[in-house]
């Protein structure tokens, strides 16, 4: 392996970044596992993870050599989360769309060139989209993504998705820019955006856009569920309630002018 030519003071601070995702994917991990993970000495992950206990940002399950997260890190982003008062706004009005039609409700918001879920509300149904917050989707699969991309100029979706891979998940998915372009300006049009299994074979999902007082589209909200238990013609009163609550959460972010 080459010898990396980094700082030790930035090479121990990439270290403590990887040591902290890789927890945050298990429930619990033992060092020697973790070590090998990370394809770190078992030395040097249990100096790190001790020092992170005595900070307080990883727990030992008493003496036992298993190590989780803390909720120091839910903490600690969530002094800097700037979408909390828009999940407390929207919890209302997700709960009325949830009541009503009994599917996975969630709010989403982008974040460097993908959409990341920051409020769900599951549906009671054994058969639903298996999801969780902070999980990241492409924009250009997925409803909530269209409706964040929709109104924006071709200059900044061009940017937003400098970085995409158009990756046919399945046969439904768009292959290119140009294919998602010619989507986004039926999303505009009408003011919601739809995954057709695209995303995933099986799954449908329709979305609508959030403003802040600015008029700018910040998030989405949307109802996914799977095909076999959708009739199409539920569709129309899908959009009204997802534009209900559209309108609403915007409403209560200073935004009186929701287009539909």
């Amino acid at each position: 392996m080459e010898k990396s030519t980094q700082p030790e003071a930035v090479s121990s601070v990439l270290k403590v970044f990887n040591i902290l995702e890789s927890l945050g994917d298990q429930k619990e991990i033992g060092v020697s596992d973790l070590s090998q993970r990370l394809m770190m000495s078992k030395a040097t992950t249990y100096r790190f993870l001790q020092t992170m206990k005595g900070l307080g940002y990883v727990s030992q399950q008493g003496e036992a050599d298993k190590y989780s997260l803390t909720l120091k890190m839910f903490e600690l982003g969530s002094k800097s989360l700037e979408w909390v008062d828009l999940v407390e706004l929207a919890e209302k009005e997700m709960r009325v769309i949830s009541e009503e039609t009994n599917e996975t409700i969630h709010l989403g918001a982008l974040d460097h060139g993908s959409i990341i879920y920051i409020h769900k509300i599951d549906s009671s149904h054994a058969l639903r989209m298996h999801s969780r917050v902070g999980r990241r989707n492409p924009l250009h699969t997925t409803a909530i993504g269209k409706v964040l991309l929709a109104e924006r100029d071709e200059a900044s979706i061009r940017h937003a998705l400098v970085d995409a891979e158009f990756v046919k998940s399945t046969p439904n998915t768009l292959e290119s820019i140009e294919q998602l372009l010619q989507e986004l300006s039926l999303v505009k049009q009408q003011h919601f955006g739809e995954d057709n299994e695209e995303q995933e074979p099986g799954l449908r999902c329709i979305a609508a856009p959030v403003y802040d007082r600015f008029g700018t589209v910040i998030a989405g909200v949307s109802i996914s569920f799977p095909t076999i238990r959708f009739d199409e013609d539920r569709k129309d009163h899908y959009v009204h309630l997802l534009h209900q609550a559209g309108r609403n959460i915007s409403e209560h972010l200073g935004f009186t002018n929701y287009p539909v």
